[in-house]
């Protein structure tokens, strides 16, 4: 009898620094001050080869360079970690590679040298085609820029994609669809549509407690969304995930991955991971300070600041949180552990009764009425 195959493995590198900081923005970033390449390619290439020696060897399905704006690493650091990967894990013969950039630092020369380092897919944060508006959202580039920069990433990368932001305060329908009917007009194979949200020590959070400006009402947001299922349906592009859209084979590998909830490994200052080591799941994070995270790797070879082993109950909410923002689902049997919670059993029969659930062929997926409403639901769900 033959193993069961591996699932597919990731890697997802974190590049801290940034230009500037979105006000929107509550991830780990630090402004950008110059860096020491080798410094770099050195601590990041060790932490990966900490992690290489604890995993079983496999072949990565995914690289993701994510920030931060890591099309602002020195091009020889994106390189080293390429190689680094290939050689300890080995890389699937149609790996994706992506790397996130922001169109005002995108140009062609400067693209050219990521492709030739391995980078196939690119990943843009234009935001919007409004020049208002990229004011509003703290944006270094402007909508002509935009413009280029997806031209420019169409002609040098055979994947890629780009972010827009919608439910900005101001913003009407017809305002929504225009923006959204020109980004259709580049004919791009995957688009990541995100509604504006205010998290917690943001600046945007500061601004509306403040009371300087006031969210888009719930009700415009969700006329927002339809707005978003009705162009990109129509353009042949799937909602495959709630915020992240798709023609045919150009969904992205490597969140498939983190919504699938197989395994990836996670490093660079502040980056996540989950793992399967010795038949248990693990939960990594490294050290989220960039100065912290290259003298624990200079010291002891790792960056990890919590490695920590999930338990059922832990697994079963990242699994539901995960694997419900996808169209197909997440799988979910009789025998689950799921069940033994009688509580929980009775609240999923509710929403599938109401018409935001439906359990079908081992799998349970939001409906078109439950997507719009999807954290609603993942809270009533597993609280």
């Amino acid at each position: 009898m033959s193993a069961a195959p591996l699932t597919p493995l990731g890697l997802y590198v974190h590049w801290p620094f940034c230009a500037r900081i979105c006000p929107y923005c509550d991830f780990n970033v630090y402004r950008d001050r110059g860096v020491d390449a080798d410094a770099w390619s050195a601590a990041l290439v060790a932490d990966l080869e900490y992690w290489a020696r604890r995993i079983e060897r496999r072949r990565l399905s995914s690289i993701y360079f994510g920030g931060g704006t890591p099309s602002l690493a020195p091009v020889p650091v994106i390189a080293e970690i390429i190689a680094a990967a290939e050689r300890l894990f080995g890389l699937d013969a149609e790996v994706e590679v992506t790397l996130e950039a922001n169109p005002g630092d995108a140009d062609k020369k400067r693209m050219g040298a990521f492709a030739e380092a391995g980078v196939n897919r690119l990943s843009l944060g234009v935001q919007s085609f409004d020049d208002e508006a990229l004011k509003f959202l703290g944006r270094d580039h402007n909508a002509a820029s935009a413009r280029r920069a997806i031209a420019m990433a169409q002609e040098c990368f055979e994947n890629s994609s780009f972010d827009l932001i919608y439910g900005r305060p101001d913003q009407s329908e017809d305002d929504w669809h225009a923006e959204l009917s020109e980004a259709l007009c580049f004919q791009p194979t995957h688009l990541s549509l995100y509604q504006l949200t205010i998290e917690r020590g943001t600046a945007f959070a500061t601004q509306v407690k403040a009371g300087r400006w006031t969210p888009a009402e719930e009700e415009r947001q969700a006329r927002h969304y339809e707005i978003a299922q009705d162009l990109t349906k129509a353009a042949g592009l799937d909602p495959y995930e709630v915020s992240n859209h798709a023609a045919p084979g150009h969904e992205s590998r490597h969140n498939l991955i983190y919504w699938r909830y197989h395994d990836y490994v996670g490093i660079g200052p502040g980056a996540h991971g989950r793992l399967t080591v010795n038949g248990e799941r693990i939960a990594t994070k490294a050290l989220d300070r960039p100065d912290a995270y290259l003298q624990q790797i200079d010291q002891r070879g790792d960056g990890a600041e919590t490695i920590e082993i999930l338990g059922d109950e832990a697994q079963l909410i990242e699994r539901l949180s995960m694997g419900l923002r996808l169209s197909e689902g997440v799988p979910l049997y009789a025998d689950d552990y799921f069940y033994r919670d009688e509580g929980r059993a009775g609240r999923l029969a509710r929403l599938i009764e109401d018409g935001y659930l439906a359990h079908d062929c081992g799998a349970l997926r939001a409906t078109d009425t439950g997507r719009p409403v999807l954290n609603r639901l993942i809270y009533e769900l597993i609280g």
